[in-house]
């Protein structure tokens, strides 16, 4: 049984991996440390993302909402701004300051997630002035990447299933 439980994370971060894309097709923004490593913001995400969800958007800042059904959608992008601006800014004392850290395999960095169920941020560990940043730390950054992304809702790439 203490094998079982033991393979539960494992086999939970296994979902997480996601095959590497074109890297020349999507150059957005860089944010990994050298030049023989670099990584889109977009690349980035992409990697984060389990590849069982097709329909995703992605904000300048870093924030991406992931859609589960988009068949009730008219657009994606028109829900994806508005779920934004009504879930990325931060309000202290409520739910909307709650933050989990997701530690990423699959590329540097973490995931941070909010109270809006499919809508995370991305933070590359170059961004935080840390060698080694605790998850209060990589929250609170990811946190304030989001309020960025609420307050002024900037999509940069939106993936739709094929």
């Amino acid at each position: 049984m203490k094998k079982l439980i033991s393979l539960i994370p494992i086999l939970f971060l296994m979902c997480c991996s996601r095959e590497n894309k074109d890297p020349e097709k999507n150059k957005i923004e860089i944010v990994a440390e050298s030049e023989s490593s670099r990584l889109t913001l977009l690349e980035h995400v992409t990697l984060a993302i389990n590849p069982n969800f097709q329909n995703w958007v992605l904000f300048e800042n870093g924030t991406y909402i992931i859609f589960d059904n988009v068949d009730t959608l008219s657009s994606i992008e028109q829900e994806a701004v508005k779920l934004m601006k009504e879930y990325g800014p931060v309000h202290s004392g409520n739910p909307a300051g709650d933050f989990g850290v997701t530690h990423l395999i699959e590329t540097d960095g973490w995931v941070v997630s909010g109270h809006c169920y499919g809508m995370y941020t991305y933070v590359h560990p170059t961004e935080l002035n840390s060698t080694k940043p605790d998850d209060l730390k990589i929250g609170l950054f990811g946190r304030s990447k989001r309020e960025k992304d609420g307050k002024n809702p900037q999509i940069i790439y939106v993936n739709r299933e094929k």
